[in-house]
């Protein structure tokens, strides 16, 4: 076969070239017929193993190192390479190596540096590479001058993104997007608003932009006037909406745009769809969430790994830890660590320490690497099981056996796991001696602690930390004030509460959430604003009346005032989580599960409650609270009341 056969086949093999075994053959096919010295065939036998295949940088060094005198595509190929890779800053040596061998560098040298820069945020080297930018005369150059804008806003430094933007003779669409995205990323919505009116021409990528601002900045009324304003919609757009308003706790609205979406003609797509399962996690929506999966199912998405981690999370989160074991064994033909670690952090939730270390231990044996979260999630199951002992093995192992850094979060775990354990002194002495510095979380744990084991001693202790670190918290207050209420101290009492007052602190509000025909009602105590409300307090008296007979005997120990017994049983009989019950058992059906959710931690009575009613009216209760799930059935519950 003549040379330029040879020649014209094996660019040919390039441009079909679908894997890096098949880019080796071509590789040796150049070789064995002299084609790897023609500049043309090494450049794209370069382009295919810096770019185009994923971990073959390696094969490019070596592909690179064999090429006697690259040329500026060959070198821009490999800085492109590492900008894009998990080590950026090798593109700034390259550029080095570049600048050595007196290989002139153009607007795509730089344009690539400059996105290195920005993808490992180093400030300092994107000024550096700027001033590159000003020697060879492309600081007006478009492509450049908007890779500059972006590298700014990457770095956090809006100010100097506009300032490059203003200096752009004829800014481009591309330009005037990444100036509204600079602002947008420094939180300044009101100038990203004065650039978005102002840009003489949008497109649908423009409108989506300043949608995705809006949503992460919280303004969901802002963005929903903007996606009711835009001349046409893709998928993004819905799925910015779907996820912006789950991400921000609004169930409902997502739920509304997910529906209209799909009136649209529209399929979801994976970003749409984990959106949505994240938030009926969010909302213990079970139902809704049950019904998307069945749609997964249908559309095959469920085969995508992300979709299948949302629909375990959201098994777990709505308290069918059944369903998410499930999914994880029968559906999940991949598993990645993050697969792993949900069904881990699953068993935590539910209380299931050994369990959640048995599938650690599988984990394991199948060669996967746990990583930084995974451990959060053992030590979390442990703290929740009372497992002491395995937990200090496995805060041990993570750094010893698999060198993994330990972060703030790991030592709040071990905080977590001496505290609910009672062992209040050694919490208080890990905390004294952990060799980073200790945060407000922290020391919140601790109080926690201290609340449910009533030390009052180390409360105050904990309390006196926290007003340093973080005063401002209500939280805090509530839980001293439990303490001392507990141990009939009311002066003291008055006194926090006298305080918070002072500063103008608000006990954050209990609420209990229950769905019932794919609805979500909420409750809070003592409200009967509604005919919904009142349905649950006359369903709630009728239930209190029967427990009566039964036996059953308000707890009111920690009731926060010094008011009669009689007055503290009212107080607590209107608990949120008791209307959202009974209100659950009002609108169902005998043989369902009653799931419930609720922000703040179960109290004493309330649990006390729930076991009895899961004995008395044979119902099992499902309560997601702050911390954890509790599981009520035949009179007893799943945390063996160690919570």
């Amino acid at each position: 076969m003549s040379s330029s056969c040879n020649h014209l086949l094996c660019l040919s093999l390039l441009n079909d070239c679908k894997s890096f075994s098949q880019l080796k053959q071509v590789h040796a096919f150049a070789s064995k017929t002299g084609l790897q010295a023609n500049p043309l065939i090494a450049g794209k036998l370069l382009f295919h193993s810096a770019v185009t295949f994923a971990d073959t940088l390696h094969y490019a060094l070596r592909l690179f190192a064999s090429i006697p005198a690259p040329d500026p595509f060959m070198f821009n190929t490999l800085i492109r390479g590492f900008a894009e890779s998990q080590q950026p800053h090798r593109s700034l040596l390259t550029y080095v190596q570049m600048r050595r061998r007196s290989v002139p560098p153009d607007s795509f040298s730089f344009a690539f540096l400059l996105k290195a820069a920005a993808n490992f945020g180093s400030l300092p080297c994107g000024a550096q590479v700027h001033s590159h930018v000003v020697h060879h005369g492309f600081d007006e150059h478009l492509f450049v001058g908007t890779t500059l804008v972006s590298m700014y806003a990457e770095c956090g430094r809006a100010s100097f993104a506009r300032q490059v933007f203003d200096e752009l003779p004829q800014p481009n669409l591309v330009a005037w997007n990444a100036a509204v995205t600079a602002c947008l990323r420094s939180e300044n919505m009101k100038d990203a608003e004065a650039l978005f009116a102002r840009m003489p021409w949008k497109n649908l990528t423009s409108w989506n932009i300043m949608l995705a601002g809006y949503t992460r900045a919280g303004e969901l009324w802002s963005a929903r006037r903007l996606f009711l304003e835009m001349p046409s919609k893709d998928p993004v757009s819905w799925s910015t909406m779907i996820v912006g308003f789950a991400s921000n706790g609004h169930f409902d609205g997502a739920f509304g745009f997910f529906k209209d979406m799909l009136r649209e003609g529209l399929r979801p797509n994976e970003v749409s769809m984990t959106g949505m399962l994240s938030a009926c996690a969010q909302a213990g929506a079970f139902e809704s969430g049950r019904a998307l999966h069945g749609n997964a199912e249908k559309s095959a998405m469920n085969d995508i790994l992300a979709v299948a981690n949302s629909i375990l999370d959201m098994y777990a989160r709505c308290g069918n830890v059944e369903m998410a074991r499930r999914v994880f064994d029968r559906e999940m033909t991949k598993k990645s660590v993050i697969s792993w670690t949900s069904m881990i952090a699953a068993f935590a939730m539910h209380g299931h320490g050994e369990e959640a270390i048995k599938l650690f231990c599988e984990l394991e044996e199948c060669g996967i690497r746990p990583d930084g979260i995974t451990f959060i999630s053992v030590l979390y199951a442990c703290s929740h099981a009372g497992l002491v002992e395995q937990g200090y093995e496995y805060f041990h192992r993570m750094e010893e056996k698999y060198g993994i850094e330990r972060s703030i979060e790991h030592y709040g775990c071990m905080v977590d796991l001496y505290g609910r354990a009672g062992l209040l002194e050694e919490a208080y002495e890990f905390v004294m001696k952990m060799p980073i510095k200790s945060n407000a979380v922290i020391w919140r744990t601790l109080l926690g602690a201290c609340s449910i084991h009533g030390n009052l001693r180390l409360a105050e202790c904990a309390k006196k930390r926290l007003s340093e670190l973080d005063p401002n918290d209500s939280g805090d207050y509530v839980l001293l004030s439990n303490i001392y209420a507990v141990a009939g101290k009311w002066k003291d009492v008055a006194n926090v509460r006298r305080s918070m007052r002072d500063q103008r602190l608000m006990k954050t509000p209990g609420w209990s959430s229950i769905e019932v025909d794919k609805i979500i009602y909420t409750f809070v105590a003592s409200d009967v604003s509604s005919c919904v409300k009142l349905e649950a307090h006359k369903k709630l008296s009728e239930i209190m009346s029967r427990l009566t007979l039964e036996g059953y005997i308000p707890s009111v120990a920690s009731v926060l005032h010094d008011i009669e017994d009689e007055e503290k049983q009212d107080s607590i009989s209107k608990h949120s989580e008791k209307l959202a019950v009974a209100f659950g058992m009002a609108r169902t059906n005998n043989g369902s599960v009653i799931r419930i959710m609720k922000n703040l931690r179960v109290c004493g009575d309330c649990h006390a409650l729930m076991k009895m009613i899961s004995k008395v009216y044979d119902r099992e209760i499902i309560v997601r609270d702050r911390s954890r799930f509790h599981s009520f059935k035949e009179g007893s519950c799943s945390c063996k009341d160690y919570w």
